[in-house]
């Protein structure tokens, strides 16, 4: 079986480099706002990733791109730049190893959000799963 073609590849990598990313943002905001850290990531990113698309051809004329996309990835981006202002000031006055956990209460959230808006559906033992994630991110919070 080809890796690269396995989503779980691809999500486990993603939990490393999140993992990675608590890690240098926690030591990376000691000394500056947590806004211009978070500035500072998403210039990173977008330089990288407009690298990245150009060496490989995969950047499309915003007329290539329908309404309802750009509607729902500005949304997206949105929630994602939300998203990084909040966890970067969590991480400016919180452990690292207690703001990743927390902020990962997402797992509940998309699974719940998931089943609602997007008719997904999980097994009994998925929803164990993602009780106990719930539960792991309570735990903590209140350990601290």
């Amino acid at each position: 079986m080809d890796l690269t073609s396995a989503w779980w590849f691809w999500a486990l990598l993603s939990a490393v480099f999140a993992a990675l990313t608590a890690i240098f943002a926690k030591v990376g905001v000691r000394e500056i706002d947590s806004d211009v850290a978070t500035f500072v990531r998403t210039v990173v990113i977008l330089v990288t990733l407009g690298l990245i698309l150009l060496t490989l051809g995969k950047l499309h004329s915003p007329g290539e791109v329908g309404a309802r996309t750009w509607v729902f990835l500005v949304l997206s981006g949105l929630a994602t730049g939300a998203s990084w202002i909040c966890y970067f000031r969590a991480l400016k006055v919180g452990e690292a190893s207690l703001v990743a956990p927390v902020d990962k209460l997402s797992v509940v959230l998309v699974a719940v959000f998931g089943v609602t808006f997007l008719g997904e559906r999980l097994s009994l033992l998925q929803w164990g799963g993602v009780t106990l994630v719930g539960a792991g991110a309570v735990l903590l919070v209140l350990g601290g």
